[in-house]
Protein backbone atom coordinates (compact mmCIF):
# COMPACT_ATOMS: atom_id res chain seq x y z
CA UNK A 1 0.00 0.00 0.00
CA UNK A 2 1.08 3.33 -0.63
CA UNK A 3 1.48 6.09 1.91
CA UNK A 4 -1.14 8.27 0.14
CA UNK A 5 -3.51 7.12 -2.11
CA UNK A 6 -5.38 9.31 -4.59
CA UNK A 7 -8.38 8.78 -2.64
CA UNK A 8 -6.52 9.95 0.88
CA UNK A 9 -5.42 13.19 -1.33
CA UNK A 10 -8.96 14.07 -1.94
CA UNK A 11 -10.36 13.55 2.08
CA UNK A 12 -7.35 15.97 3.29
CA UNK A 13 -8.06 18.67 1.09
CA UNK A 14 -11.04 19.51 1.92
CA UNK A 15 -11.15 22.75 4.07
CA UNK A 16 -11.54 22.78 7.29
CA UNK A 17 -10.52 26.16 9.65
CA UNK A 18 -9.31 24.13 12.63
CA UNK A 19 -6.50 22.87 10.51
CA UNK A 20 -2.98 24.13 8.56
CA UNK A 21 -3.74 25.56 5.07
CA UNK A 22 0.04 24.68 4.27
CA UNK A 23 -0.04 20.79 3.41
CA UNK A 24 3.06 19.48 1.70
CA UNK A 25 2.66 16.57 -1.04
CA UNK A 26 5.56 14.22 -0.10
CA UNK A 27 4.92 11.55 2.14
CA UNK A 28 8.02 12.12 4.33
CA UNK A 29 6.78 15.99 4.48
CA UNK A 30 3.78 14.83 5.49
CA UNK A 31 4.70 13.06 8.58
CA UNK A 32 7.03 15.69 9.44
CA UNK A 33 4.65 18.41 9.00
CA UNK A 34 2.26 16.27 11.14
CA UNK A 35 4.73 16.46 13.90
CA UNK A 36 5.44 20.04 13.26
CA UNK A 37 1.85 21.12 13.77
CA UNK A 38 0.96 18.60 16.61
CA UNK A 39 3.70 17.65 18.34
CA UNK A 40 5.88 14.68 19.59
CA UNK A 41 3.38 11.36 18.61
CA UNK A 42 3.28 7.93 18.56
CA UNK A 43 3.57 6.01 15.22
CA UNK A 44 -0.28 4.70 15.50
CA UNK A 45 -1.68 8.42 16.03
CA UNK A 46 0.71 9.78 13.03
CA UNK A 47 -1.20 7.03 10.94
CA UNK A 48 -4.68 8.11 12.35
CA UNK A 49 -4.26 11.68 11.29
CA UNK A 50 -2.81 10.76 8.08
CA UNK A 51 -5.35 8.11 7.49
CA UNK A 52 -2.46 5.39 6.29
CA UNK A 53 -1.41 2.60 7.97
CA UNK A 54 1.08 2.02 10.66
CA UNK A 55 3.79 0.12 8.46
CA UNK A 56 3.20 2.67 5.80
CA UNK A 57 4.24 4.96 8.18
CA UNK A 58 6.35 3.10 10.08
CA UNK A 59 8.64 2.74 6.58
CA UNK A 60 9.03 6.39 5.99
CA UNK A 61 9.56 7.02 9.89
CA UNK A 62 12.90 4.85 9.45
CA UNK A 63 13.61 6.65 6.77
CA UNK A 64 13.18 10.22 8.26
CA UNK A 65 15.24 8.96 11.16
CA UNK A 66 18.22 7.74 9.29
CA UNK A 67 18.33 11.26 7.34
CA UNK A 68 18.44 12.56 11.32
CA UNK A 69 14.97 14.42 10.63
CA UNK A 70 13.02 12.75 13.50
CA UNK A 71 14.18 10.62 16.77
CA UNK A 72 12.39 8.62 19.23
CA UNK A 73 11.92 8.50 23.33
CA UNK A 74 10.30 5.92 25.31
CA UNK A 75 7.57 6.69 27.77
CA UNK A 76 6.09 4.48 29.90
CA UNK A 77 2.20 4.85 30.22
CA UNK A 78 1.48 1.86 33.60
CA UNK A 79 1.27 -1.28 32.61
CA UNK A 80 2.76 -2.84 29.30
CA UNK A 81 5.53 -2.01 27.21
CA UNK A 82 7.20 1.77 26.69
CA UNK A 83 5.58 3.60 23.42
CA UNK A 84 7.89 5.06 21.23
CA UNK A 85 6.85 8.69 21.05
CA UNK A 86 8.53 10.68 17.59
CA UNK A 87 9.43 14.15 17.81
CA UNK A 88 11.52 16.24 15.17
CA UNK A 89 15.36 16.89 15.44
CA UNK A 90 16.48 20.19 15.33
CA UNK A 91 17.23 19.26 11.84
CA UNK A 92 13.91 18.34 11.59
CA UNK A 93 12.95 21.79 12.35
CA UNK A 94 15.02 23.31 10.25
CA UNK A 95 13.57 21.56 7.22
CA UNK A 96 11.12 24.55 7.69
CA UNK A 97 12.20 28.05 6.09
CA UNK A 98 13.42 30.50 8.15
CA UNK A 99 13.56 33.32 5.19
CA UNK A 100 17.29 34.43 4.75
CA UNK A 101 17.88 34.05 8.37
CA UNK A 102 21.86 34.88 8.12
CA UNK A 103 21.05 37.68 5.70
CA UNK A 104 18.38 38.89 8.38
CA UNK A 105 20.38 39.17 11.39
CA UNK A 106 23.04 40.95 9.41
CA UNK A 107 20.52 43.53 8.46
CA UNK A 108 19.26 43.96 11.56
CA UNK A 109 22.90 44.52 13.51
CA UNK A 110 23.45 47.08 10.98
CA UNK A 111 20.53 49.29 10.96
CA UNK A 112 21.02 49.26 14.73
CA UNK A 113 24.60 50.05 14.65
CA UNK A 114 24.01 53.14 12.00
CA UNK A 115 20.74 54.03 13.38
CA UNK A 116 20.36 53.12 16.54
CA UNK A 117 17.76 50.94 18.54
CA UNK A 118 15.10 54.50 17.58
CA UNK A 119 15.90 53.75 14.13
CA UNK A 120 15.27 49.76 14.53
CA UNK A 121 11.72 50.19 16.24
CA UNK A 122 11.14 53.13 13.21
CA UNK A 123 11.89 50.20 11.04
CA UNK A 124 9.46 47.67 13.23
CA UNK A 125 7.11 50.06 13.24
CA UNK A 126 6.56 50.55 8.99
CA UNK A 127 6.70 46.49 8.42
CA UNK A 128 3.57 46.89 11.30
CA UNK A 129 2.02 49.45 9.06
CA UNK A 130 2.20 47.78 6.16
CA UNK A 131 1.24 44.26 7.55
CA UNK A 132 -2.15 46.31 9.45
CA UNK A 133 -3.07 47.84 5.95
CA UNK A 134 -3.24 44.08 4.36
CA UNK A 135 -5.02 42.71 7.40
CA UNK A 136 -7.51 45.07 8.25
CA UNK A 137 -8.42 45.19 4.21
CA UNK A 138 -8.49 40.82 4.28
CA UNK A 139 -11.13 41.76 7.05
CA UNK A 140 -13.48 43.90 5.03
CA UNK A 141 -16.83 42.45 5.50
CA UNK A 142 -15.95 39.91 8.24
CA UNK A 143 -19.15 40.25 10.51
CA UNK A 144 -17.55 37.90 13.53
CA UNK A 145 -14.60 36.96 15.52
CA UNK A 146 -14.39 33.19 14.44
CA UNK A 147 -14.47 34.92 10.39
CA UNK A 148 -11.40 37.20 10.90
CA UNK A 149 -9.69 34.32 13.38
CA UNK A 150 -10.22 31.95 9.99
CA UNK A 151 -8.63 34.85 7.40
CA UNK A 152 -6.18 35.61 9.55
CA UNK A 153 -5.21 31.78 9.70
CA UNK A 154 -5.17 31.75 5.84
CA UNK A 155 -2.91 35.11 5.86
CA UNK A 156 -0.24 34.25 7.92
CA UNK A 157 -0.34 30.52 6.69
CA UNK A 158 0.28 31.84 3.45
CA UNK A 159 2.84 33.66 4.96
CA UNK A 160 4.91 30.68 6.75
CA UNK A 161 3.68 30.87 9.73
CA UNK A 162 1.24 27.46 9.47
CA UNK A 163 -1.09 29.06 11.54
CA UNK A 164 -4.77 27.26 12.59
CA UNK A 165 -7.20 28.35 15.06
CA UNK A 166 -9.87 26.11 17.34
CA UNK A 167 -12.57 26.66 19.51
CA UNK A 168 -11.26 26.41 23.30
CA UNK A 169 -13.49 27.19 26.72
CA UNK A 170 -14.83 30.07 26.21
CA UNK A 171 -12.82 31.45 23.07
CA UNK A 172 -10.01 30.55 20.60
CA UNK A 173 -6.64 29.51 20.66
CA UNK A 174 -4.92 30.61 17.42
CA UNK A 175 -1.61 28.59 16.92
CA UNK A 176 1.25 28.95 14.76
CA UNK A 177 3.35 26.29 14.29
CA UNK A 178 6.20 27.77 12.47
CA UNK A 179 8.03 31.09 12.40
CA UNK A 180 9.90 31.89 9.40
CA UNK A 181 10.96 34.96 11.04
CA UNK A 182 12.23 33.39 13.97
CA UNK A 183 16.03 34.75 14.09
CA UNK A 184 15.08 37.87 13.35
CA UNK A 185 13.01 38.07 16.56
CA UNK A 186 16.00 36.37 18.30
CA UNK A 187 17.53 39.48 17.23
CA UNK A 188 15.23 41.85 18.09
CA UNK A 189 12.42 40.47 20.24
CA UNK A 190 10.52 44.24 18.77
CA UNK A 191 9.18 41.63 16.08
CA UNK A 192 6.93 39.56 18.21
CA UNK A 193 6.00 42.63 20.33
CA UNK A 194 4.68 44.28 17.30
CA UNK A 195 2.98 41.47 15.78
CA UNK A 196 0.66 40.52 19.28
CA UNK A 197 -0.47 44.54 19.12
CA UNK A 198 -1.20 43.71 15.51
CA UNK A 199 -3.26 40.84 16.31
CA UNK A 200 -5.22 42.72 19.20
CA UNK A 201 -6.01 45.83 16.54
CA UNK A 202 -7.13 43.35 13.42
CA UNK A 203 -9.27 40.93 15.64
CA UNK A 204 -11.54 43.98 16.64
CA UNK A 205 -12.38 45.72 20.05
CA UNK A 206 -14.08 43.08 21.45
CA UNK A 207 -11.58 40.44 21.50
CA UNK A 208 -8.79 39.73 24.06
CA UNK A 209 -5.73 38.77 23.26
CA UNK A 210 -2.71 37.38 25.10
CA UNK A 211 0.12 35.18 24.24
CA UNK A 212 0.07 32.05 26.04
CA UNK A 213 3.33 30.15 24.05
CA UNK A 214 6.22 31.55 22.66
CA UNK A 215 8.64 30.13 20.53
CA UNK A 216 11.21 32.65 22.52
CA UNK A 217 10.51 31.03 25.42
CA UNK A 218 11.41 27.60 24.52
CA UNK A 219 7.86 26.47 23.97
CA UNK A 220 7.68 23.95 20.38
CA UNK A 221 4.90 26.94 18.90
CA UNK A 222 3.61 30.48 19.21
CA UNK A 223 -0.16 30.45 20.84
CA UNK A 224 -2.76 33.37 21.40
CA UNK A 225 -5.98 33.00 23.70
CA UNK A 226 -8.27 34.65 22.24
CA UNK A 227 -11.65 35.76 24.42
CA UNK A 228 -14.13 37.77 23.78
CA UNK A 229 -14.22 40.91 25.58
CA UNK A 230 -18.19 40.22 26.80
CA UNK A 231 -16.85 37.20 28.50
CA UNK A 232 -13.46 38.14 28.94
Amino acid sequence: MTLFSPTTEAAMSAPDATKPTWMPHQPADRILSTLKTRGALGIPDIAKVLHVTVEAVRQQMSKLETEGLVDAESRSSGRGRPTQIWRLTGEGHRRFPDTHAEMTVQMISAVISVFGEKGMDQLIGAREATMRTTYTEAMRGARNLETRLERLADIRSREGYMAEYRAEGDGFLFIENHCPICTAAQACTGFCRSELQLFDEVLGPEADVSRVEHVLAGARRCAYRIVPKARA
